[in-house]
């Protein structure tokens, strides 16, 4: 069964920071492609960042360039999401989401995710 746990979300104030963890099991984790995005109340879901499984290269939204780092820890089938200099408007729930042999012009493609997590809310107050 393949299962997607994304953890670490929580409330903070606007400049500190939150890591973000995305436990897998189920699949080949290292032939897989993690994304996260986000998603608040009423709004559409957006990607947020993305890495790839073949050679690692990630990707972010404009919104979170210099910001938020992913990583992927393959000997624990993990990823994370490091966020820093948080701002109100990453207030969102956050999911991790997998994909399988996705290619790197379909990374930001929500389509290309078959498997999703439950999500984790992260609020940040300013």
């Amino acid at each position: 069964e393949v299962q997607l746990q994304a953890s670490g979300g929580g409330s903070v104030q606007a400049g500190e920071s939150l890591r973000l963890s995305c436990a897998a099991s189920g699949f080949t984790f290292r032939d897989s492609a993690i994304g996260w995005f986000r998603q608040v109340p009423g709004k559409e879901r957006e990607g947020v960042s993305y890495i790839s499984s073949s050679d690692g290269t990630t990707y972010y939204a404009d919104s979170v360039k210099g910001r938020f780092t992913i990583s992927r820890d393959s000997a624990k089938n993990a990823v994370y999401l490091q966020m820093n200099g948080l701002k109100s408007e990453d207030t969102a729930v956050y999911y991790c989401a997998s994909g399988a042999s996705v290619i790197l012009s379909n990374l930001a493609s929500q389509t290309a995710y078959a498997y999703w997590g439950q999500g984790t809310l992260v609020t940040v107050s300013s």
